[in-house]
């Protein structure tokens, strides 16, 4: 991606939003995220049942991944768009429905600029997607712009507490984000939602909930997660050797902390706050 004018007249202590979006875009475009993001469906099934959705209802996926909140929609006859910037992304998500027999469009698209009119959509989705914008305060006015008035926005966010918010906590002591930059688990607080949707909003629900990664062993979501979830992927390949064994004993100390299983297997529940929110 280009260098912005913005970028580069910075002023001192201020973050390279450019940039940072460029470089997770090459993160995210890395590996094969639908090999981890096929394990979440649960999680587009449950928003859209949270946010009632009623066919005929038209819909936009946003950062939609291979599709599971797109799929969810689809199921539920409404009108769905979905939408990502990485079209590899979207080609995954295109056979999952053409499988089904659903139809769904698929547009690439950059959520913090929103090709749509204001007031299109009688619901916006996001699962763990939108919340890794660099842009934060951008993407979330571009979700209530795009979303009509008595609207719904739905969204599914990892917390800060949970068992991602601490994985990407780990991969940060060895990689650590640019400084003045946000963490994407801001968008797993109430806090934070309601500073970004608050004034815009009629009424917003958020309730914690957990979706459950459940693997052959620790060791086989490690190398899941290694080769195919982008942000990992590349944190191991920017490392030494040694700094690459000392990370994988962190992640696997974490799992070990929090694995309920005691079969050898990998049962971790992992919180995040689902969000409904009604537009005024």
């Amino acid at each position: 991606m280009a260098t912005s004018a913005a970028a580069q007249t910075l002023q001192p202590g201020q973050i390279d939003l450019s940039a940072l979006k460029s470089k997770q875009h090459g993160a995210w475009s890395s590996g094969d995220y639908a090999v981890v993001g096929t394990t979440l469906q649960i999680v587009g099934e449950e928003l859209c049942e949270a946010l009632d959705l009623r066919a005929g209802q038209k819909v936009l996926d946003v950062a939609a991944g291979n599709g599971n909140a797109t799929l969810a929609a689809a199921r539920r006859w409404c009108d769905v768009v979905s939408t990502d910037y990485v079209p590899s992304l979207l080609d995954r998500g295109r056979s999952r429905a053409a499988a089904e027999g659903l139809s769904v469009e698929f547009k690439e698209a950059d959520a913090e600029a929103l090709d749509f009119g204001d007031a299109t959509f009688d619901a916006v989705l996001s699962t763990f997607g939108v919340m890794f914008t660099p842009d934060q305060d951008r993407a979330a006015s571009e979700l209530l712009r795009v979303c009509k008035s008595g609207g719904k926005i739905g969204l599914a966010n990892w917390t800060p507490e949970g068992f991602i918010g601490q994985l990407f906590k780990t991969l940060g002591k060895y990689l650590p984000p640019p400084a003045g930059a946000k963490s994407p688990a801001l968008w797993g607080t109430q806090a934070r939602i309601t500073e970004m949707f608050g004034t815009s909003a009629a009424s917003i629900k958020a309730e914690k909930r957990h979706f459950t990664f459940r693997y052959r062993s620790p060791l086989h979501f490690l190398d899941v997660f290694r080769n195919y979830y982008g942000p990992t992927l590349k944190a191991f390949a920017a490392l030494d050797e040694t700094n690459q064994r000392r990370l994988a004993d962190d992640i696997l100390t974490l799992i070990a902390s929090m694995n309920r299983a005691e079969d050898g297997t990998m049962v971790l529940p992992s919180e995040y706050l689902e969000i409904v929110i009604v537009k005024r």
